[in-house]
C-alpha cells in the first residue's frame, strides 16, 4: 500500500499496526510491541478496552448524530461529570485540543470585550504548544511549527515557562489590556519542561489579583496522566477555563472546554458551536473513560508506577555520558539527552520492541498508558537503556 496519496505532514515509521490491546500493539507480520506513547497520551486506559469496545458498538446502533439542534443526554452527562471533577461549572464540546484552545482564546477576546479592552492581550509561554490552527500557532512556540505561517492572527505576549519577574515586567508594560494567560501545566511537546513548585499557585494569586483569567490547557496532562484527574490539583488551585481531548475519548475524537465564574456566561446562543462537537458517541465513550479510570483505580496506579518508573531510568542511566536529566510527574516523563540520537523511535521499536516517542529533537517521552504493571514497566526501562547504548 502506497502513502503517496497522503500529504506529506508527517514523516511516519515503515510500520504498521493492525490490532491493539491493552498495553501493546502488533504489526502487520504478527509481531508484538510495547506502547510506551499510548497515541501520544491518548489510550489512556489501554486499547480496546472492553468497555469502551462495548459502549461504542451499543451506541453506534442506537445513534450517533443529531447536532446541537436538540439536547443530547450523553452530552449532558458528560458535562455534569467533568465539571464536578475540575470545580468547574460548564463544558463546551468540539473534536479536538486545537478546537478546545481555540474555544479558550474566543473566551478571553469575549471577556475583554465586555470588560471594554479594544485590544486585548493573552499572555503565554515560550516553548508552548497548544495546537496547528492558524490561532492556537500564534499562542505555540517553536520555528518549526511556525514556519511558513506568518504573520499569525491574535494578540499575545510571550513570558520565559517558570519566570516570575518576567510575567511581573509584562504586567508592568502592558497590564491594561492583559485579560488572560494561557499555559499548559506541564509543556509537554517541548520534551516534558515541568514548572518550579508552586509556579501555579502564584501564577493562580496573579490571575485573581489583577482579574485575569487562568486558562490552563491540559489536553496532554488532564484525564490522569499526572496521577490526578488534572495536572492543576497538584497545586490545589482551580482556574477559569481549562481545555481537554486526547484521553477524554480514549482514540475517540473529542475535545473539552470548561469554564467557571465570569469565563462561563460569556457564550450565548450563536456565539460558538460545532457541528460534530459533543455528539452522542463521543460523550458517551468519554463518561465510559472516566468510570474505567475511577473503578480501576488508575489515578494511584499512575502516580505509583510513574514513581517507580522515573526511579528506575534515574538508577538505570546514572552513569550514561548522554543523559542531561530524567524528570515527569505520573506517567509523563521525558528523558533529554545531551545529544540527539538519530532514528532512536527506530531503533526502539525495530530492536526492542518498544514504542517510544523523540520529542524537540533529544528527549525521550514517555506517555504509557495508566494500566501498566510493574512488569511492563520493567520492559520499558530495559528497552529504553539497551535503545540509547545501542544507538
Amino acid at each position: 500500500m502506497t502513502a503517496a496519496c497522503l500529504m506529506t505532514t508527517y514523516q511516519p515509521l515503515a510500520l504498521s499496526f493492525t490490532k491493539g490491546l491493552g498495553t501493546r500493539l502488533w504489526d502487520q507480520a504478527g509481531r508484538e510491541y510495547l506502547d510506551a506513547v499510548a497515541g501520544v497520551a491518548v489510550t489512556n486506559v489501554g486499547h480496546s478496552h472492553p468497555k469502551i469496545v462495548s459502549a461504542i458498538s451499543e451506541q453506534a446502533g442506537l445513534l450517533l448524530h443529531t447536532s446541537n439542534l436538540y439536547s443530547i443526554d450523553w452530552q449532558q452527562r458528560l458535562a455534569q461529570k467533568l465539571t464536578q471533577l475540575a470545580g468547574m461549572e460548564r463544558a463546551f464540546f468540539n473534536n479536538s485540543g486545537a478546537e478546545a484552545n481555540e474555544t479558550a482564546l474566543k473566551l478571553a477576546r469575549l471577556y475583554g470585550w465586555q470588560k471594554g479592552i479594544e485590544q486585548p492581550l493573552v499572555v503565554v509561554m515560550e516553548n508552548a504548544f497548544h495546537g496547528r490552527t492558524l490561532g492556537t500557532l500564534s499562542a505555540s512556540d517553536g520555528p518549526a511549527v511556525r514556519l511558513g505561517f506568518n504573520e499569525l492572527p491574535g494578540d499575545f505576549v510571550k513570558v520565559p515557562f517558570g519566570d516570575l519577574k518576567a510575567l511581573d515586567k509584562v504586567q508592568q508594560a502592558h497590564g491594561p489590556r492583559i485579560v488572560a494567560i494561557l499555559m499548559e501545566p506541564i509543556q509537554g511537546e517541548s520534551g516534558v519542561q515541568m514548572a518550579p513548585p508552586g509556579y501555579l499557585k502564584a501564577i493562580r494569586e496573579r490571575c485573581t489579583r489583577h482579574a485575569w483569567l487562568l486558562m490552563l490547557d491540559e489536553i496532554q496532562t488532564g484525564i490522569g496522566r499526572t496521577g490526578q484527574w488534572f495536572a492543576f490539583q497538584h497545586e490545589g488551585i482551580v482556574p477559569d477555563v481549562m481545555t481537554l481531548a486526547k484521553g477524554l475519548g480514549n482514540g475517540i475524537p473529542i475535545g473539552a472546554c470548561l469554564a467557571r465564574g465570569k469565563a462561563a456566561d460569556l457564550f450565548t446562543p450563536g456565539s460558538h458551536g460545532s457541528t460534530f462537537g459533543g455528539n452522542p458517541l463521543a460523550c458517551r465513550v468519554g463518561c465510559t473513560v472516566l468510570e474505567i479510570i475511577e473503578e480501576q483505580g488508575l489515578l494511584e496506579n499512575a502516580k505509583l508506577q510513574g514513581e517507580r518508573l522515573l526511579a528506575r531510568l534515574r538508577i538505570e542511566l546514572a552513569d550514561d555520558p548522554n543523559i542531561l536529566e530524567i524528570r515527569g510527574q505520573g506517567l509523563m516523563i521525558g528523558i533529554e539527552l545531551k545529544q540527539p540520537i538519530r532514528d532512536l523511535t527506530l531503533i526502539a521499536a525495530r530492536d526492542h520492541g518498544l514504542l517510544i516517542n523523540v520529542t524537540r529533537g533529544k528527549t525521550i517521552r514517555l506517555l504509557p498508558p495508566l494500566t501498566i504493571d510493574e512488569r511492563e514497566l520493567e520492559m520499558i526501562v530495559r528497552g529504553v537503556c539497551r535503545a540509547v547504548s545501542a544507538a
